[in-house]
């Protein structure tokens, strides 16, 4: 962590020891990069500022629909679930009514939103390749400053309430309306958007069936801003005193994580690991050398890799770790012309939805029954 945000960190301590908390949050929020609303963002939402806005009735509205180049359909809409309302984008391509599709759910970062994140990862081009519909949900300014996902408040990391409540609502009316195959549902995210990505998986393995963590943070530890700041800069061991297992996440995880990452410590990707295995079936009896493969590399952009595979007693991956060297917080591969882009790099996109896609042969909840027990 660097000098100034153990300032920030220390000073914020100080303020929430004296009762000044609506400092110490201000604070807080400054050393989480939490700016000013983008200005494209207030005008693609015009509403999103008004606080007297409500939902009246539990419902979900296509709003604009799109037919792209390749026959593909990009469909905006907004979604309510309970007293939470937000946008949401869904890109549809072309033949996916023939038959069910998977259905993977991209949770934008910070200062981002649906078509900036669409845009950053190319998901579109790869669900018209392979044959996927892809789901982009918007967090308002409303919900938080930037935009982020509210990943570090208990309230809304559970499945019947909360951001993630109406994520898992979207989700499933979201499958239903398009026909996706409900047994293939994946998830995954950038930053913030990773550590919510990682408590929808661990909240609901039976609906998700494998996420994608790009530069994100575990699930569960963070409580509060506070406690989320000394995550994202120190790593799980400032915040867990060394235990980051938990209950583990019950669904195969794959990680992406840059070394020189300045806003995410990258200590949090081995956190995420470690949940990862702590719930799979062989970390009841322990993981010896044997499962793990490591493989290193260098990207055609420049950038060098590590990438290791955690080995299910099937031989399938239950977890993997790419540990870009010198890497930043931005995805990799992604589109220059958004934000957190880095063009160097392995391809995040296309290997998350390698992992996703490996995942298509039925499992025990296609026949109703639990695979976790």
């Amino acid at each position: 962590m660097n000098e100034t945000l153990k300032t920030i960190l220390a000073e914020a301590m100080h303020l929430g020891r004296e009762g000044r908390f609506t400092e110490a949050t201000a604070l807080i929020q400054r050393g989480l990069h939490l700016t000013q609303p983008l200005p494209e963002q207030r005008e693609s939402h015009p509403s999103a500022g008004d606080p007297d806005r409500r939902p009246v009735v539990e419902a979900d509205f296509e709003v604009i629909e799109d037919i792209g180049r390749t026959g593909g359909r990009s469909i905006h809409g907004h979604f309510t679930h309970g007293i939470e309302t937000r946008d949401y984008r869904v890109y549809v391509p072309a033949g996916a009514d023939d038959r069910p599709r998977p259905l993977i759910l991209m949770l934008h970062g910070c200062q981002q939103d649906a078509e900036d994140f669409a845009r950053l990862t190319r998901f579109d081009p790869l669900a018209d390749e392979l044959g996927f519909i892809v789901l982009y949900p918007t967090q308002p300014r409303t919900a938080n400053a930037t935009g982020c996902w509210n990943w570090f408040l208990p309230e809304h990391r559970r499945a019947d309430q909360g951001e993630a409540a109406w994520l898992i609502a979207l989700t499933q009316a979201i499958a239903t309306r398009y026909q996706a195959d409900p047994h293939h549902i994946h998830v995954a995210g950038l930053s913030a958007g990773g550590a919510m990505a990682l408590t929808l998986a661990a909240t609901q393995p039976a609906l998700f069936r494998s996420v994608g963590v790009h530069s994100g943070l575990p699930h569960g530890l963070a409580q509060d801003q506070l406690s989320a700041l000394t995550l994202m800069h120190q790593g799980p061991t400032a915040v867990s005193g060394g235990r980051t297992a938990m209950d583990g996440i019950g669904v195969p995880v794959i990680v992406f994580q840059g070394d020189a990452d300045l806003r995410v410590n990258p200590a949090n990707a081995s956190g995420i690991i470690e949940q990862a295995l702590s719930g799979a079936p062989e970390a009841r009896s322990g993981l010896d050398a044997s499962g793990v493969e490591r493989e290193t590399g260098r990207a055609p952009g420049g950038l060098g890799y590590t990438r290791t595979r955690y080995l299910a007693a099937d031989g399938s991956s239950r977890a993997e770790l790419w540990m870009v060297q010198g890497g930043g917080h931005a995805w990799f591969g992604g589109d220059p012309a958004a934000s957190f882009a880095e063009p160097r790099g392995p391809d995040a996109s296309r290997e998350m939805v390698r992992f996703f896609l490996e995942r298509s042969v039925p499992d025990a909840r296609a026949t109703g029954t639990d695979r976790s027990g």
